[in-house]
């Protein structure tokens, strides 16, 4: 009878279920990492990572006891030596299993099952983020003086400055290509340009002035009412 046995059963004899898991078990051993369906994925951890821990100790009974589960000797080698090496500091948890979306065939969900020390990707990730705290300006007293502004350039003197760089840079080149009017030429069109955008800058200093009046009468509206 069934009674008591809620593991999956794959829709396989005892026998075929065993050797079904015994040769994926090989293979994730040799290459690290397989596809497979999600349900083999699951049944395939349960059934491996007993094994595994039973190779941290590195004596002829594991070996044998492994042994009897896989029944291959190359396996065994790789999973008492270099997988052994690898996981010896983990306590349990050596296998990853990552849902890949469904087979187009008969639309099984897949997976790609792997160990979790080999994968480079998640071990040589940054460490962990910075925290930062989120502060809210407060109101009353009691707080310490937020220091005071520095006092911003206008954008008049930003653009000057920029210009005044962009020239630079052309005479450098000018200088090292030795061709004199490519200089008066760059010259001219910087100073166009230098003048057109301290004109929209004049401007958006105007309409900023005339918004900032405009508020501080409304201001005054709301305090005499």
């Amino acid at each position: 009878m069934r009674h008591g046995k809620k593991f999956n059963h794959l829709k396989r004899k005892k026998g075929h279920r065993r050797a079904l898991l015994m040769n994926m078990s090989c293979a994730l051993i040799k290459h690290k990492r397989i596809t497979t369906t999600l349900a083999k994925g699951k049944a395939l951890r349960v059934y491996l990572e007993p094994l595994i821990t039973k190779a941290r100790t590195n004596t002829t009974h594991s070996r044998r006891v492994v042994f009897s589960y896989l029944q291959n000797k190359e396996a065994v080698t790789e999973l008492f030596g270099p997988v052994a090496a690898k996981i010896a500091d983990r306590p349990g948890g050596y296998l990853r299993i990552l849902r890949t979306g469904f087979r187009q065939g008969d639309a099984a969900e897949t997976c790609l099952i792997e160990f979790v020390d080999y994968n480079e990707t998640y071990s040589t990730a940054s460490g962990p983020k910075k925290k930062t705290r989120r502060r809210r300006g407060g109101g009353g007293g009691g707080g310490s003086q937020q220091p005071a502004p520095a006092e911003a350039s206008t954008p008049t003197d930003a653009v000057a400055d920029v210009a005044d760089e962009a020239v630079d840079t052309v005479v450098d080149v000018a200088e090292e290509v030795d061709t004199p009017d490519v200089v008066d030429v760059a010259t001219d069109v910087v100073d166009d340009a230098t003048d057109a955008v301290t004109d929209v800058a004049d401007n958006a200093t105007d309409i900023v002035d005339d918004v900032t009046d405009a508020v501080a009468d409304a201001a005054d509206d709301v305090k005499d009412a």
